[in-house]
Parts: C-alpha cells; sequence; structure tokens
C-alpha cells in the first residue's frame, strides 16, 4: 500500500510465534529491519510486532545499568550519611552480595518451580534489595556506633546492638515480606510472580544484614568509623540534636500538633480527584518515542490504515455467518474478514479495530463487539486480540486493587499486634500510614498532570504504589515504635517517645533518602508507569520518615501517653497529664538504650 501522496509505502504482514512471541518478537523485529533496509528511505516497525519489540528495548540494560546506577546513588548518600570514607563500603558490600543471591534464588525457581519473572519484576527486585538493605544496614551500624560508646569490646558492642536492631529489623523485613506475599493473590500473573520474587529478596537481604555486615563490622574494628570514631565512653550526639529538639517542640501542644498534621494530608488527599487510572495509549505509555511509535504516526499522517491491530473472533462453525453480521454492525470496526475453520466445530475471523491498541477508544469498541457477538444465540462467542488483551487486563487490575489491598492492610495490622501488643497503636500506625498514601497518590497525580505531562496512569498503579508505600512505609514506624516501647519500660511512654526520636531520627531520615532516591532510579527506564511508581513511592516515603513519623506519630505518642498500649498496660503512668514535666536542660532527651 503506498499514500495518495507517494511519501509512505506501508507493507502487513503477520507473525505467528505461538506460546513464545513475547521472546521471540525482539530477535525477528531485528531481521526484519535488516532486510527491509532501503537506501535513501528510512523503515519503521509498526504495529503489534513492533510495539511489542520496543517494549522489549525498554527494558534493555536492566540488569546492569539500573543496578549501577543504584548503587552510585546510594553510595554517594551513604558518603553524605556517614561522613566516612570506607564505612560505607561495608553496607555496600553486603547489599552486593544480597542482590547477588536473591537473584540466584529468583533463577532457580524461574526456572524448576515455574515462578514468572518479567522485566518489571526484575527491575524493582534489585531497585528493593539494595535500598531496604541500605536502610537495614543504617539501622543496624547506627545501634553498633551507640554500643561502641558504652562497651569496650567491640564483639560485646555488637552482640548488644543485635540483641536490640535484629527484632526490629526482621519484624520489618516480615511485613515487607508478608505484604508482597499477598500479591499472589492477583488475577495476574505478572503481578501475582511479582510477588514471590520481592519476598525473596527482602528474605534474603535480611538474612544477609544481620550475619554477613555484623560479621564485617566486627572484623574490621572501629577504625572503619574514620574520622570520628566512636570511642568507649564518648557522648552520644544525638542527645541534642535536631530530632531532640523537634520532639521538645512538639511535647507542650500534641494533640494541636497532630491535629494539624492530620489535616494537612488530608487536603493533599484531594488530588486524588485527578488520578486517572484508566489506562494509557501506546504513545503515552513511554518517555521516548520509540520507532513503532514513529511509524504509527506516519500511517496516521498519511491516511494509511493500520491492520494489525485487529478483533479475533471465535465462534461455532454453524453460527459464524451470524456472528460476522453482528460485528458488521459495530461502529469502530472494519469489514469483518473470511471465516476460517480452526477445527473443533469452531471458525475464526478477524476484523480491523481503528483505535490505538491500549486507548480507552479501542476498549470500548472491544466491549461493543463482546455486547454484539453474545447476543447471537448459541455461537458461544469469543472475542480476543491485541485491545481485548490490554482491556481484560485492565480489568483484572482493577479487581486486584479491590481485593488485595484489603490483605495487604489486615496482615500487617496482626504484624503489629504480635509486634508491639498491643490494639491501639498498630490502629492508628495503619491510619497514618494510609493517610500518607492517600496524601502521596494525591501530590503524586497533581505532579503527573500539570508538572510531568503523563497522560494518565496504568490501572495497576495503584496497588503497586499501595503495597509498596505500605510495607515500606511501616518500617520506619517499626523502627521508631519498637524503640519507644523499649524505653517505655524504663521511662514511660512519653519520655520515651522523645528518647526514641531523638536516637533514630537521624538514622530513620537517611533510610528514606536511600529508599526514595533508588525508587526515583526507575525514572531512567524509558517507561511511564515504572516513573509514576518511582515518583509516588519516593513521595511517600519522605511523607513517612519527614512528617508522619517524626511529627504526627510522635504528637500522638505524646497525647495519649501509655493509653497508645491498650489494652496492654505496659505504662502504668498512663493517666498521667499530657504535657511533660520540665526538666532540666542537660536531662533532656537522654541517649539511653
Amino acid at each position: 500500500m503506498v499514500s495518495a501522496d507517494g511519501e509512505v509505502a506501508y507493507l502487513h504482514f503477520t507473525w505467528n510465534f505461538g506460546d513464545d512471541g513475547w521472546n521471540a518478537v525482539p530477535d525477528a523485529a531485528e531481521q526484519v529491519r535488516d532486510i527491509a533496509g532501503l537506501d535513501g528511505a528510512t523503515v519503521h516497525l509498526a504495529g503489534y510486532g513492533g510495539q511489542a519489540a520496543d517494549a522489549a528495548e525498554s527494558f534493555e540494560g536492566i540488569d546492569s545499568n539500573l543496578i549501577l546506577i543504584t548503587f552510585g546513588v546510594v553510595i554517594v548518600i551513604l558518603l553524605f550519611t556517614y561522613r566516612s570514607p570506607v564505612l560505607w563500603l561495608l553496607p555496600i558490600i553486603s547489599a552486593a552480595v544480597a542482590y547477588t543471591i536473591a537473584g540466584g534464588v529468583v533463577y532457580l525457581l524461574a526456572r524448576y518451580a515455574d515462578l514468572t519473572v518479567n522485566g518489571q519484576s526484575q527491575a524493582i527486585l534489585g531497585i528493593l534489595v539494595i535500598a531496604a538493605g541500605t536502610d537495614y544496614a543504617l539501622l543496624l551500624v547506627a545501634r553498633y556506633r551507640e554500643e561502641l560508646r558504652r562497651h569496650a569490646d567491640r564483639h560485646e558492642a555488637m552482640a548488644y546492638a543485635l540483641h536490640r536492631a535484629a527484632p526490629a529489623i526482621i519484624a520489618s523485613a516480615a511485613t515487607v515480606v508478608v505484604g508482597m506475599l499477598c500479591l499472589v493473590f492477583a488475577d495476574l500473573n505478572s503481578t501475582a510472580g511479582m510477588g514471590p520474587v520481592l519476598a525473596i529478596g527482602i528474605a534474603v537481604t535480611t538474612v544477609v544484614m544481620v550475619t554477613l555486615l555484623p560479621a564485617l563490622l566486627v572484623i574490621v574494628g572501629r577504625w572503619i568509623f574514620w574520622p570520628k570514631r566512636p570511642a568507649f565512653g564518648s557522648d552520644e550526639p544525638t542527645r541534642s540534636g535536631l530530632w531532640a529538639r523537634l520532639g521538645n517542640a512538639i511535647a507542650p501542644r500534641p494533640r494541636l500538633v497532630w491535629s494539624i498534621t492530620a489535616g494537612l494530608l488530608l487536603v493533599a488527599c484531594l488530588g486524588l480527584f485527578r488520578l486517572d487510572t484508566a489506562g494509557l495509549s501506546t504513545e503515552d505509555t513511554y518517555t521516548k518515542e520509540f520507532d513503532s511509535i514513529k511509524g504509527q504516526k506516519l500511517l496516521e499522517a498519511h491516511d494509511l490504515v493500520d491492520g494489525s491491530n485487529t478483533v479475533q473472533v471465535v465462534a461455532d462453525e454453524d453460527r459464524i455467518d451470524a456472528v460476522r453480521d453482528a460485528v458488521a454492525g459495530v461502529e469502530g470496526l472494519g469489514e469483518p474478514g473470511d471465516a476460517t475453520p480452526i477445527g473443533g466445530g469452531r471458525s475464526y475471523f478477524e476484523s480491523v479495530l481503528s483505535a490505538d491498541i491500549s486507548s480507552t477508544a479501542a476498549f470500548d469498541i472491544v466491549e461493543a463487539t463482546r455486547d454484539a457477538v453474545h447476543g447471537v444465540d448459541d455461537a458461544d462467542a469469543l472475542v480476543g486480540g491485541g485491545s481485548a488483551f490490554y482491556l481484560d487486563t485492565k480489568t483484572a487490575a482493577n479487581r486486584d486493587n479491590v481485593v488485595i489491598i484489603p490483605i495487604v492492610l489486615l496482615a500487617v495490622f496482626l504484624i503489629l499486634m504480635v509486634l508491639l501488643r498491643a490494639v491501639l497503636a498498630p490502629v492508628l500506625l495503619i491510619g497514618t500510614v494510609v493517610l500518607s498514601f492517600g496524601a502521596a497518590l494525591g501530590i503524586s497525580a497533581l505532579l503527573f498532570e500539570y508538572v510531568f505531562g503523563f497522560a494518565g496512569t496504568d490501572p495497576g498503579f495503584p496497588l503497586f504504589a499501595f503495597v509498596f508505600l505500605v510495607a515500606l512505609g511501616i518500617d520506619y514506624n517499626i523502627f521508631l515504635m519498637t524503640r519507644v516501647r523499649e524505653e517505655t519500660v524504663e521511662l514511660g511512654t512519653r519520655r520515651g517517645s522523645l528518647v526514641a526520636l531523638s536516637s533514630t531520627g537521624g538514622v530513620i531520615t537517611s533510610a528514606g533518602a536511600v529508599l526514595a532516591a533508588t525508587f526515583l532510579v526507575l525514572g531512567t527506564i524509558p517507561v511511564v508507569f515504572l516513573a509514576e511508581i518511582g515518583i509516588a513511592v519516593a513521595l511517600g516515603v519522605l511523607l513517612d520518615t519527614m512528617i508522619v513519623r517524626s511529627v504526627l506519630v510522635t504528637a500522638l505518642n505524646l497525647d495519649l501517653g501509655g493509653r497508645i498500649w491498650w489494652p496492654s498496660r505496659l505504662d502504668r503512668g498512663a493517666g498521667r497529664k499530657p504535657d511533660l514535666p520540665p526538666e532540666p536542660e542537660h536531662e533532656k532527651v537522654p541517649a539511653l538504650n
């Protein structure tokens, strides 16, 4: 076919690789481009096959470039956090070991246990292992440094540090693992397969960070902290730092603080009304213009029809003519092709669909086609094709959002109940994380539309954002609240909350910065869905660490006092007045363990 102006020529052909289509298309696309090379002309591979080849290209280098960029970002943050030219090496070595082992385990399960793994799972696995591993390392190293100031023997200091920090790390990891495993209830196989992949990554990372990293720290000794080595008997710097001052500022009026903070987060949630999860067209799916998109634009500009996007109808052979007549009346479809018997008393025909393969318009045409063929009695008609595939994927994603999100919330709530041995505290923590999630998505929706110019989001976006933000965001509350519970035994809830904030504030903020920065690395992959996930998770994590955990949760602890542990009677002074008694300046927020 040649356009009327003679500028564009179009050849339409069909690939049939059977079940191996997605894997075979990239190599076949390269062969076609080699065959079709013409002097003085530009060749594009458009249509469904070209789009599949470009989808594969978008994930090229994911197992090398993405990981190298992630490690580079984490190293910079660790250098700034530790202010040591050598200490960062141990967390990075441990994270690299964890990623290697996790990748090996996933490979074995994919090969021998039929675990589904795709480029998306692989990208997020690397990000998650490095980010979570660094977070756990930050928590352990911070606690080890505290204990080195109290113990002359570094082996004894590490024993105390592990005894105190390991439960929080393991509880945090268990929350993430359970949250990820909830994805196995998804209808989408890619989503269901991602759950075990990421759960394996977190489980392996946890084991490495509580075994290999402590061993390395003890082997190298105190010099690894150079130039600021924690000498035995030296003062703990968190005693009068930024987070100690923040806690003292919240203490006089905690109820006012948490009310205003919660109100501002609720206002941010209003941005959810601008979140469009209807899906993305082919052109809007990527952050750069791939070859198939260029070809599609040329076809449209020169009035050539792309015949690769079709509805494919299968029905009983004796009713196929009636089905063809029904399809002929559907607006947006071309003339139905001839019916071909396929065996078993069934026949098959195709009809060209005029809209973009993954657009809302195409979905409407597919639904109209299904309504038409299902209206033919005794035909047992089915409608497939590229647009039908994307529509069914969207339907499954919407179902997964409704089913999996409550399961994740319930699982996380039960873990918090066991960890904190309370009911009210887990309820409040879940509420703060959900509020943070809503605020993050609300702000993200505004950024997507008005800053980045994205046309919308994938239907699966809310589920992935929720699972990552709740499972990972609750980590920081676990780090804080386990320390609060530890301090409550000696100091009471209110005083313990201030000690916990001052002691964990710096390390949790650093951990949040690491996680946010590593998820933003997903933006280097030219896929809008992954860029949106990276932005939303990074924003949500920063809200969790800077606002929710440090201000909102601390204010709630100070306001409720020992009642936060209901029905437990951990804090016998629960009936005391909310205001803390004044203390001498030198005693404020003592650095106790």
